[in-house]
């Protein structure tokens, strides 16, 4: 599933090609792509179709279009975009042949760029967008990463903020890790306590740290949880640098690219490898359905 850096490279792609553009129309292929929307396909069509694009907004692993205001609406709404597994937004040329996969097509013209389609294709399908009512966000700061507004969807409101939002509350970080009982891992996983990290980046980051993966939250020291959030910060501005990580062709960017940052990877997928660090043995053991990575060297519990 997309992580922060991917979607975030998601979003700056998107962010000059539908700021300030203007929805032509739009084809919805597939109602199984608007499951989170309250609302027909046709319906979906219909709001979404003359209005105007003016921004773009992450939190977390999710992505939104601000709209322009609309006489039907009560409130401000945005284009709500969750990528789900495989989803992706691409950018192609009007009148471009349907990509594979391809569930809903929207029209726009920017006053710059001219006219360009924006599609949503999905293999897995689950992936969706939505037309969702914008709410003020309790701390009055920006709703998400690249827009001002302080306003959120309301389907990501109980979404925590992530490490590279500027308004992310470090001290308040802190006091979460220590009201958990859990495993530091599968805190670090909770969406409603910080968003954007998976798997992925989850493993990377506790390796960075030295931190074992089943270290309960509450027991890491003040310092040791410093070092831990500077590593996840770190860890997920290397791989947004790099385009984010792709083992396979469901996760690009904009343009169809695949990003790089699987190339390095320390812990995640290397099991019977070599440590970086140590040249020990990195291994792999179940969790939640999936698999925790690490160094049972370098991270060993304490």
């Amino acid at each position: 599933m997309p992580e922060l850096p991917e979607v975030e490279v998601v979003r700056a792609g998107l962010a000059p090609a539908v700021t300030g553009a203007r929805v032509l129309g739009v084809e919805a292929h597939d109602a199984r792509a608007l499951t989170r929307h309250a609302g027909t396909a046709s319906e979906f069509e219909a709001r979404l179709t003359g209005r105007a694009i003016t921004g773009t907004a992450r939190r977390g692993k999710f992505l939104w279009l601000p709209l322009s205001d609309d006489a039907g609406a009560i409130g401000p709404e945005a284009v709500m975009v969750h990528l789900g597994m495989s989803g992706q937004m691409l950018l192609r040329a009007p009148g471009a042949p349907a990509e594979r996969h391809e569930r809903v097509r929207m029209a726009i013209e920017h006053p710059d760029h001219g006219e360009l389609a924006v599609v949503f294709a999905d293999q897995r399908t689950f992936g969706s967008l939505a037309i969702d009512p914008l709410v003020p966000t309790p701390d009055g700061h920006a709703g998400g990463y690249g827009d001002d507004a302080p306003f959120v969807p309301a389907q990501a409101a109980h979404i925590a903020r992530d490490p590279l939002d500027p308004a992310f509350d470090d001290a308040l970080f802190r006091r979460r890790l220590a009201a958990k009982s859990s495993a530091i891992k599968r805190v670090l996983l909770d969406q409603t306590v910080v968003s954007g990290i998976g798997n992925i980046y989850a493993d990377e980051a506790l390796w960075a740290a030295r931190v074992h993966p089943e270290t309960l939250a509450r027991e890491l020291s003040t310092r040791t949880a410093n070092r831990l959030l500077a590593e996840v910060r770190a860890v997920l501005a290397k791989a947004l640098a790099e385009g984010g990580t792709s083992f396979d062709a469901q996760y690009v960017n904009v343009n169809g690219e695949a990003g790089y940052f699987a190339h390095s990877l320390n812990a995640y997928g290397r099991h019977g490898q070599s440590c970086p660090r140590c040249g020990r043995m990195i291994v792999r053991a179940a969790f939640a359905n999936r698999s925790s990575h690490f160094c049972p060297f370098c991270q060993r519990r304490r």
